[in-house]
């Protein structure tokens, strides 16, 4: 073959072999390609995401107390006013309205309160004891006495109109009643002080009458509400049972505080 054929087959070859510069366009076309296809998925993808995020029906709004067991429990006392036109009327009255004690047994003015440990429905414990120093009011309740329910209000307003400095309500629940009964009672009526459990032999709820505990059966708690004053040093200074008017319980308080 003569040298002018092969020159010719030489220079044929290099026209058809792409520069280096050619194949560096071309290998970042295809990049750039490759690029593009990858951010349009991804976008459609996202589209899709925030299409189905828009398009789901709302969640239901989360029920009160559904992860606190003894809310939930509470919730299935159902609890429910049992007062009637007839409780609810002293309360308003003067204090020369006071109704004398039904129960002969209470303990007597002067002796010394009966210190006791108890806790309330979520479990803190309250000992009497830790309120000396201030007068106490010191109520004994069951949750379906339209008389305690009927006072529930008043003791609250009470409570909350007297220094804490001075002043203390503590409420002792006096058939033995369960803590969701007790703790469906506070929710109910907003009860701002230590509602306390007396277990009992024979346990109560809202639903079901119980049986005192032993410090309701200490204070002859027989008759709903009863209560007690107790003055700074821990002593009896007034007590009584039935509802009683609001005027007669803050002179009383007032007294066991030295005002």
């Amino acid at each position: 073959m003569g040298r002018k054929a092969r020159g010719k087959r030489e220079r044929s070859a290099a026209e058809r072999k792409p520069s280096d510069a050619q194949a560096r366009s071309g290998l970042g076309a295809r990049r750039i390609a490759l690029v593009v296809t990858a951010c349009l998925v991804g976008a459609l993808a996202l589209a899709a995401g925030l299409v189905a995020l828009l398009s789901r029906p709302p969640s239901p709004a989360p029920v009160e107390g559904a992860a606190d067991p003894l809310a939930a429990a509470a919730a299935g006392v159902h609890f429910h006013s049992t007062m009637n036109r007839d409780v609810g009327v002293i309360e308003t009255r003067s204090a020369s309205a006071e109704l004398p004690p039904l129960n002969p047994s209470l303990l007597p003015v002067g002796s010394e309160a009966p210190d006791f440990t108890l806790q309330t429905p979520s479990g803190a414990t309250v000992r009497l004891s830790d309120y000396r120093g201030k007068a106490v009011l010191l109520e004994f309740f069951a949750t379906w006495c339209p008389h305690c329910q009927a006072e529930a209000s008043h003791l609250v307003h009470l409570t909350e109109s007297l220094p804490a400095s001075t002043y203390a309500t503590i409420s002792v629940n006096a058939d033995g009643e369960d803590a969701a009964s007790v703790y469906a009672f506070d929710r109910y009526f907003g009860i701002p002080y230590p509602t306390l459990l007396d277990p009992s032999s024979r346990p109560g709820s809202f639903n079901q009458q119980g049986a005192p505990g032993p410090v309701s059966l200490r204070y002859e708690a027989g008759v709903f509400p009863t209560f007690y004053v107790i003055d700074r040093d821990g002593r009896i200074v007034w007590r009584s049972d039935r509802e009683q008017p609001d005027a007669a319980l803050l002179r009383e308080l007032r007294i066991a505080a030295g005002a």
